[in-house]
């Protein structure tokens, strides 16, 4: 018999042992060749004129998913690895060359690697059909979508994990020569140094997540932290978060289980002392695990949220720079009189006024005109009476933080006085951008200015004249609609959204997995503990109770500090685009818990089996 035929043989033997690597395995393929997919998709390359930053968008993400994966299955290949130093062991004692051990040790994880190829990019070729169906529907648009299979993306797969099986596959045949006989035997049994609760630490933890945060909450304009570390900024925040994390993680749940051992009435209940001792003797691993579980919640509440935010208040932001259906310069055009609900035609004068630093241009319209244009927008102005010297003004983009609102404004040789002052534009900023005065008419027929002749249109439900729209746009000049920029701005953040959904869901299974791989990795090397208290009459039902109290902690720590994280970072990026995004974010958070409760479920459910169905063997 050949290595490759006892690799074969092992396989097919210990399909259940293997089950938990070849399955993160599958996954891996799957989410990263259905991306792969979407990527070399005709149907999202003849997107590309209408959303130019698609491409650019899916390229950066399938890059950052490679890595991804790559850890991911590393990570997941350590946890195997560990479970089978045993196996290496008996093999090198009964006489097994080291080197062929280690080509068994290669074949096996080259033939699981080509299986879990086989499967993933069968399933994740029918997971990206619907995935790309869901995708335009996200971006507003209703596409055909037929069966395509891009060779390309296959190519680009295999590529990819070739390379990371021969990485894991070189890993495991290392092992062998790394460690010693008597390492590999007890391997699973080697335990940690019961650590100290070390005030200091816990103290540096909390100063240095008080100051991540204080620093993510300042304000990019006018902040000095931002001034002096510039474009380091994000990289100073980061790692004070994660060396937060870390730290507390390190100090605070140890001085926690301390004090829950020592506390009588809590400790001798149950197996409650069995569950703090537990944790308390592989806080330090664990402490690793909750801070990259923590750090990756963040990242992806953060990401998530950010960009489910935006899509979320597309229409929000559509009505606020585009105010009217439509609008351009040059005549009246004919449009049905049935889906109009009000119709301006104004002039309006562009002029231009020198300053020391730069020169100021404005649009200028008469109190007339700027009462035609508030009704229409259904603004609750009473009627304007400006005196000469007087003037209204209207600043879509006025920002307090960099300004403070102009009391006059000179206009030639006169200064006029600030009468009323508005954020809200007037006009469709595509068609006019930029500050709109409002003027006496008296003075405005006075005034000297590029003089041009506007029509500001408003319908009922303006999404639904897309066709309108392009017609229009043909016959006039400097056209905008609000129906063509929420199709513009849909399209973006609908692909924004996908990517970051997709992306967030694959950090949320990851993180659910290395929790899982970590817990049932220790439920096999506990079930010969749970068997003895078993064996003393603890009940099932006490056994599972404390499962659920160690497996909740290791879930929630990390949950918590995550959600934390992610609001304090999603609220520096509601400040940064002065938008309210709690109810999106919210509901983002929300769905987020649920999916990592049902993780949790699932791996309460599969540490008990393993420590039930042992008990109840030897039991």
């Amino acid at each position: 018999m050949t290595l490759f035929d006892l690799a074969l043989k092992n396989i097919r033997r210990n399909m259940k042992s293997y089950g938990l690597y070849i399955g993160s395995t599958i996954f891996s393929i799957i989410i990263y060749f259905t991306f792969a997919m979407l990527k070399h998709s005709d149907d999202i390359s003849g997107l590309a004129e209408t959303s130019k930053q698609m491409q650019a968008v899916m390229s950066a993400s399938a890059f950052v998913l490679m890595i991804f994966v790559a850890i991911f299955i590393l990570y997941s290949n350590s946890f195997f690895m560990k479970k089978r130093k045993k196996e290496v062991a008996l093999y090198s004692l009964l006489g097994v060359r080291k080197r062929s051990i280690g080509f068994l040790l290669f074949f096996e994880n080259i033939v699981i690697g080509l299986i879990a190829l086989v499967i993933g990019v069968g399933l994740g070729f029918l997971l990206s059909q619907a995935l790309l169906a869901l995708l335009l529907k996200l971006m507003g648009l209703s596409l055909s979508v037929g069966f395509a299979f891009s060779m390309q993306a296959v190519i680009e797969t295999v590529v990819v994990f070739f390379l990371i099986f021969l990485v894991t596959s070189l890993l495991g045949y290392r092992v062998i020569y790394k460690f010693k006989l008597i390492d590999l035997f007890h391997a699973e049994k080697k335990g940690e140094v019961q650590p100290k609760a070390r005030i200091l630490s816990a103290l540096n933890g909390v100063l240095a997540l008080a100051g991540a945060y204080w620093l993510a909450l300042q304000d990019l304009m006018t902040s000095s932290a931002w001034r002096i570390f510039g474009l380091a900024m994000p990289l100073i925040i980061i790692g004070f978060t994660i060396l937060g994390s870390y730290l507390l993680f390190n100090s605070v749940l140890v001085y926690v289980l301390n004090l829950l051992k020592k506390s009588k009435n809590w400790a001798w209940k149950g197996l409650n002392l069995m569950t703090s001792s537990q944790l308390l003797y592989r806080i330090r691993g664990n402490a690793k695990t909750l801070t990259i579980i923590a750090t990756l919640s963040a990242t992806t509440i953060t990401a998530g949220g950010a960009i489910f935010g935006t899509y979320y208040n597309t229409e929000k932001n559509v009505e606020q720079f585009t105010p009217f259906s439509f609008m351009w310069e040059g005549e009246e055009q004919d449009i049905d009189s049935g889906i109009v609900e009000d119709a301006v035609s104004f002039e309006a004068k562009d002029i231009t006024i020198e300053g020391e630093v730069y020169d100021q241009s404005y649009y200028v319209i008469d109190e007339e005109t700027f009462m035609k244009l508030t009704e229409a927008l259904g603004w609750d102005v009473e009627n304007v009476d400006l005196a000469k010297d007087e003037v209204i003004m209207a600043d879509p983009f006025y920002d307090e933080r960099l300004e403070e609102k102009a009391a006059t404004v000179e206009v030639g040789n006169d200064v006029k006085a600030v009468d009323q002052f508005f954020e809200q534009p007037l006009f469709n900023i595509q068609t006019l951008p930029g500050i709109t005065l409002v003027m006496d008419d008296a003075s405005f027929q006075e005034l000297d200015g590029g003089e041009g002749t506007y029509q500001a249109v408003q319908t009922a439900d303006y999404k639904d004249h897309l066709e309108l729209s392009k017609e229009l746009e043909a016959k006039t000049e400097h056209f905008s609609s609000a129906v063509q920029s929420y199709q513009d701005s849909i399209e973006s953040s609908g692909a924004m959204l996908f990517v970051g959904s997709f992306l967030g869901l694959v950090f949320l299974v990851a993180t659910g997995s290395i929790i899982f791989f970590k817990m049932m990795t220790e439920a096999e090397e506990d079930k010969g503990k749970y068997t003895v208290l078993y064996k003393i009459g603890v009940s099932k039902k006490e056994m599972k109770k404390t499962v659920r109290y160690q497996v909740g902690l290791i879930f929630l720590a990390p949950l918590v500090l995550g959600l934390m994280h992610g609001a304090v970072a999603l609220m520096a990026f509601s400040n940064l685009l002065d938008m309210n995004l709690w109810e999106p974010v919210i509901i983002w958070m929300a769905a987020y818990t649920l999916i990592y409760i049902l993780y949790y479920v699932v791996t309460v459910r599969g540490f008990n089996k393993t420590i039930t169905q042992n008990a109840a063997q030897e039991g």
